[in-house]
């Protein structure tokens, strides 16, 4: 089992940053892939980026360039520093690992960005 923690949302202005912080506990020793995810009202979730145990990591385009995702392995958490925030990041974003054929999601937390 793995359990997963988001923080750090909250209300910012356009232009702004936050970095949110997705802490994992449990068997995180099975985790090798953590991703991003946000859903907007009404709207499917999507996925904003990926990190691999290694580091490897991938992006959205549309976050290209302004998020950027990082992990400190030694305490187990994922962050993803958003800078350039525009309303249209408003959404509760997601933490996703999947382990040992099964995928584990956080709580979310909600970022909303104001114009």
């Amino acid at each position: 089992q793995v359990q997963l923690v988001e923080s750090g949302g909250g209300l910012v202005q356009a232009g702004g940053s936050l970095r949110l912080s997705c802490a994992a506990s449990g068997s995180i020793f099975s985790i090798n892939l953590v991703r991003w995810y946000r859903q907007a009202p009404g709207s499917e979730r999507e996925l904003v980026a990926t990190i691999s145990k290694g580091g490897t990591t991938n992006y959205a385009d549309s976050v290209k360039g302004r998020f950027t995702v990082s992990r400190d392995n030694a305490k187990n958490t994922v962050f993803l520093q958003m800078t350039g925030l525009n309303p249209e990041d408003t959404a509760v974003y997601y933490c996703h690992a999947p382990a040992r054929g099964v995928g584990y999601w956080g709580q979310g937390t909600q970022v909303t960005v104001s114009s």
